[in-house]
């Protein structure tokens, strides 16, 4: 598939141009997969990890049939519609649009919450050829009567797992209703649950279904270490590891907002934050600051990460073990970008070790042990695993909280049995 070029993919001129322009010669195996049955009309279902090119597999096609077919907006609606599940990615994804389609003289709208809606508004007025957009505050608009959906002609889900995580499949439900019938859809997720494939089969039409790097495959190119250390050794621990002069660029996971900030406070003005209780020009300026260099070290909750596609990380630091495997995959696939080599570490705690378990039985194969560290501790490296991880979004349900669901007649009789015994009393 590598002897695939992207002038033997037969895009519009000025779309060869720009995509030559900024230095792309061979197109990624989603890219030489997608692109094609995209450019015939065709609906597609792609199964795809970040980092793999995935954002032109379906950009190049969409502006590709513009430039041949060009359609006139409509006013107070867009010609494309792209669904991303965060601010940074829905920005990610209008800087791919802004930058392949440059010689097209194209308009683009950025719509997302976090930020005042006016501007947003007043670029919808005439209409727009290409939005890119978060789904509440796209809601939020069509609500206010300053956007209609009618004259979409190309949808875009990207990152449905991640749709699926935040909880926003009911408002995907109300978008997918106002869209006309007749339109385009692609849906791309890095892992194709029952959900998800449900959406799919709800939004897609005879859709092609593509598959190049499974959620449960990490690149290749990827050193990962995993490190068990007492978490109250953590910071420590992070802090030596810091001191190495080949780490440029280190991205730091946590599972709360809280302990990014923690961390952030306690390594310095080296170090910036980026999470979900940030206003949006304080994520946007830290991540510009982790792009340019300003900041070697950014600390990000995982939903906040969405979209962090930054050049030249050279390390992933798993500070807290993800509570849900694939996040894993989607977490180190920061690092090694386009071909370049990175390093991955875990800090698993005690409270880890059931998460490393999931992980490890995901990937299929075990993840390589640091203990050439002074926090090493080796209670926890030895300690036997069992029961269930306990998903995030089940961890107060009480029904749950042992790894299963109590049954509605288990419930019953319960109830039953507690009335009886404050009866007796």
């Amino acid at each position: 598939m590598n002897q695939y070029t992207f002038k033997e993919l037969n895009l519009a001129p000025a779309l060869y141009r720009a995509v030559e322009k900024e230095g792309y010669e061979v197109p990624t195996p989603i890219q030489i997969a997608a692109i094609p049955p995209l450019m015939e009309g065709r609906d597609v279902i792609g199964c795809a990890q970040t980092g793999t090119g995935k954002t032109a597999a379906f950009a190049l096609p969409i502006l590709h049939k513009i430039a041949t077919d060009r359609p006139r907006p409509s006013a107070k609606s867009a010609t494309v519609l792209v669904l991303t599940p965060t601010r940074e990615l829905a920005a990610q994804v209008g800087d791919s649009f802004k930058k392949y389609g440059k010689l097209l003289n194209l308009r683009h709208s950025l719509v997302f919450g976090g930020v005042g809606q006016w501007p947003q508004v007043q670029s919808l007025i005439r209409g727009v050829d290409v939005l890119v957009a978060t789904p509440g505050r796209l809601l939020d608009l069509m609500k206010q009567g300053h956007l209609n959906l009618s004259a979409v002609k190309y949808f875009v889900l990207d990152e449905a797992d991640r749709m699926l995580d935040m909880g926003f499949m009911p408002d995907i439900r109300k978008v997918i209703a106002a869209l006309p019938d007749k339109k385009q859809s692609l849906l791309f997720s890095a892992t194709l649950s029952r959900e998800i494939r449900d959406i799919a089969g709800k939004l897609l039409k005879d859709p092609v279904s593509i598959e190049v790097e499974k959620a449960s495959m990490t690149a290749a190119n990827i050193e990962e270490k995993v490190f068990f250390v007492n978490d109250s050794d953590k910071h420590a621990l992070l802090s030596d590891i810091l001191k190495d002069p080949e780490i440029s660029r280190a991205l730091v996971f946590t599972r709360t907002k809280h302990g990014a900030n923690k961390i952030v406070q306690k390594l310095g003005p080296k170090a910036n934050a980026i999470h979900g209780n940030k206003s949006q020009s304080a994520r946007m300026s830290a991540l510009k600051d982790f792009k340019t260099g300003r900041c070697r070290v950014l600390v990000a909750t995982d939903i906040a990460s969405r979209g962090i596609d930054v050049s030249g990380v050279t390390h992933v630091i798993n500070y807290d073990m993800p509570n849900e495997p694939e996040s894993y995959v989607h977490r180190i696939g920061r690092t090694a970008r386009a071909g370049a080599s990175g390093t991955a570490f875990s800090f698993c705690g005690s409270g880890d070790r059931i998460y490393l378990r999931d992980i490890e039985r995901l990937i299929k194969r075990a993840v390589p042990v640091c203990d050439d560290h002074q926090y090493h501790c080796a209670g926890i490296a030895s300690a036997k695993v069992s029961g269930k991880a306990i998903s995030p979004r089940n961890r107060n349900n009480p029904n749950r909280a042992k790894g299963g669901f109590a049954k509605p007649w288990e419930r019953r009789k319960k109830r039953r049995s507690e009335k009886s015994s404050y009866m007796a009393r």
